[in-house]
């Protein structure tokens, strides 16, 4: 059996992390999204996969190419343009057998509920009960079977999440073959899944026992355990003496941990970076290949992207910080409000209590800047010495005065 990975989106509410790259390949742990999915399906018994690309196609291509090194036989189907999941189902008609799996690139699952939905009778579906399905595509049930499926209803009919996962057989290219085009103006798989349905096929389900999906920026500082796993974690660099790693620690080749550093792990290093001296790593940060974390800065659950400087003199946490970035000395990044309520980006309530920036690639920052917690600061902006910003920054804007 086949497993379809649906990843030709851009992912819009991720920029401006998207500017230059789709979504599924931003890094969570050192890794893209969609390899931590391609090792999931590999785990679950998986080894021919399918992956669907459009936007910024080639860096998925290039990047697992024909899938030897994940253990699975990888082929690749283009969407060129953005019609919606059951345009890109159909066009996968010719890569597929009588049965095969379909995932959401952007969502991570258990390997075991993989397996138990691929051993089901086909058509099937897996879902979860959420506490807030707002913006969700959500189920209803009718004993072992769906009865109806509803994408992003205002209120939502019930709390079982459409989970991303399907398990199709070929009944389901003719249906989209004769499907409309959504109000939302795609060609959407729940609306072929519920013509299915009306046509009174039985469309069978599984409860997941846990996923973890990406859809705003700061999601991606939610892997946990799903991520951050100790059985792939390995010394390559070097460190020096007086430094202290505590906890399960990945550092890449090259890399240098200088005296004085202290890092609690779960904590990823790449590969080429120069780490202290007397820097504090904190518990699910993950540093990209080539950073330099420099003296007297404090990381804390964050992402940091390759190429990215952080010299000395800086605090970040929860935050996640672009490729090619340079701070200032100085620079401090909020992370919790003085009200204790929950951290709002751009007036979107992030559901957390503590989040700092959303910083895009090739930001700079002067010394002493500050940073207050839910900014977004688009790619390419300058923000200037001793500045404080706040809200939503342009790309490419030079900042040189406090703003709100």
């Amino acid at each position: 059996m086949k497993a379809v990975i649906l990843a030709a989106g851009e992912g819009s509410r991720m920029r401006p992390l998207t500017d230059v790259r789709p979504k599924v390949m931003l890094p969570v742990a050192n890794k893209p999204i969609i390899e931590h999915l391609f090792n999931i399906l590999v785990d679950a018994g998986v080894k021919e996969i399918v992956v669907v690309t459009g936007y910024q196609a080639s860096q998925v291509e290039q990047y697992f190419g024909n899938g030897n090194k994940w253990g699975a036989v990888v082929e690749y189907c283009r969407q060129d343009e953005p019609r919606g999941t059951a345009d890109a189902i159909l066009k996968i008609e010719p890569l597929v057998g009588e049965t095969f799996l379909v995932v959401n690139g952007d969502t991570l699952y258990k390997p075991q509920d993989i397996a138990m939905l691929a051993g089901l009778p086909s058509p099937a579906m897996g879902i979860i009960q959420v506490s807030d399905a707002r913006g969700m595509g959500v189920v209803s049930l009718e004993g072992e079977k769906i009865s109806r499926i509803v994408e992003k209803a205002d209120p939502p009919p019930t709390n079982i999440a459409n989970a991303g996962i399907y398990l199709f057989n070929r009944e389901i290219f003719p249906v989209i073959a004769r499907l409309g085009i959504s109000q939302r103006g795609e060609y959407e798989l729940p609306g072929a899944i519920q013509a299915l349905i009306d046509k009174g096929i039985a469309f069978g389900w599984r409860k997941l026992e846990g996923w973890l999906t990406f859809s705003n920026p700061w999601d991606l500082l939610n892997g946990g355990e799903w991520v951050y796993k100790p059985a792939g974690m390995k010394n390559l660099g070097m460190i020096e003496e007086g430094a202290v790693v505590i906890g399960d620690v990945d550092i890449g080749v090259g890399t240098v941990i200088r005296s004085g550093c202290y890092i609690c792990g779960p904590v990823v290093v790449g590969s080429g970076c120069d780490i202290g001296p007397n820097c504090f790593l904190r518990p699910y940060t993950s540093i990209g290949d080539g950073c330099h974390i420099g003296a007297s800065v404090e990381i804390k659950n964050s992402i940091i992207m390759a190429g990215t400087k952080v010299p000395h003199l800086t605090y970040i946490g929860d935050s996640v910080i672009g490729e090619k970035c340079n701070f200032g000395a100085g620079t401090q990044v909020a992370n919790l409000r003085f009200d204790n309520l929950n951290v709002k980006v751009g007036g979107l309530d992030s559901g957390r209590r503590k989040l700092g920036a959303i910083i895009g690639d090739n930001v700079s920052t002067g010394i002493n800047a500050s940073i207050n917690a839910g900014t977004v600061i688009g790619s390419g902006s300058w923000i200037g010495p001793g500045v404080c910003v706040s809200g939503v920054v342009k790309p490419g804007s030079l900042v040189l005065r406090n703003r709100r």
